[in-house]
């Protein structure tokens, strides 16, 4: 089964708590680690950007169970791709939270400060991950 990139953005609904993200993080990681994929969240202010890498088959599950999170909604796929090599194999899920290190990042890539990956091209998106990652903000 080759292996597979899957990017989505959401946004986050009134069922997302304060505990919510760590609820994520701890379970993503656990069950990521366990399927062979590896990947980045990122979450800035109220959206949701991520990357999966997998096979395709752990990708379809995973993306399965994504789109029935209540704590999310308007998932829209970004990119979904064969992919010869992955970028995150050293993160079963790399996290990047809102900062002041950010902001800078998301301007390179996006029309203004203000975060919106809705406004975004996949390229962009995938490219602002990939500064995430150079720059070593994950969590």
């Amino acid at each position: 089964m080759p292996l597979t990139r899957l990017i989505y953005v959401s946004t986050i609904t009134d069922k997302f708590e304060a505990s919510s993200l760590e609820d994520i993080l701890r379970i993503g990681r656990k069950n990521n680690s366990k399927n062979g994929i590896t990947g980045m969240l990122c979450f800035q202010r109220k959206y949701f950007i991520q990357c999966l890498e997998g096979s395709r088959k752990a990708i379809n599950e995973t993306y399965n169970k994504i789109i029935n999170d209540e704590r999310h909604t308007d998932i829209m796929i970004l990119e979904y791709n064969p992919i010869h090599v992955r970028e995150f194999n050293d993160w079963c899920m790399g996290y990047i939270p809102t900062s002041q290190f950010t902001d800078p990042l998301i301007l390179k890539f996006s029309t203004s400060v203000d975060f919106n990956p809705y406004d975004m091209s996949s390229t962009s998106v995938d490219m602002l991950m990939l500064e995430f990652k150079k720059t070593h903000l994950s969590f």
